[in-house]
């Protein structure tokens, strides 16, 4: 059984920074494209960013030059580190592979 659980959300001041990790079991890491999207209360699902299965990566408008998306094979893991973190970051992130969705893990940004 395939799953992907979120860890690493909270609340952070404006301009702050979070790390969010993403474990994935059940089945082989190395070989998946993993992505992470958001969802705001009011607003649809939005795409944040995306690694390869070599590691090449793709953001939204909205994560560049703030977020990073990495992966770690050893440790069945993708991580996205968010930096300069605003408001209208406030979501629940999930992340998603092969039709498979994380229960998520909300980030609030907030002073």
């Amino acid at each position: 059984q395939v799953q992907l659980v979120e860890s690493g959300g909270g609340l952070v001041q404006p301009g702050g920074s979070l790390k969010l990790s993403c474990v994935v079991s059940g089945i082989d890491f190395s070989r998946l494209f993993v992505a992470w999207y958001r969802e705001a209360p009011g607003k649809q699902r939005e795409f944040v960013a995306i690694i390869t299965d070599d590691g090449t990566t793709n953001y939204a408008n909205s994560a560049k030059g703030r977020f990073a998306i990495s992966r770690d094979n050893a440790k069945n893991t993708v991580y996205l580190q968010m930096n300069i973190l605003k408001p209208e970051d406030t979501a629940v992130y999930k992340c998603h592979t092969r039709n498979i969705w994380g229960q998520g893990t909300q980030v609030t940004v907030s002073s």
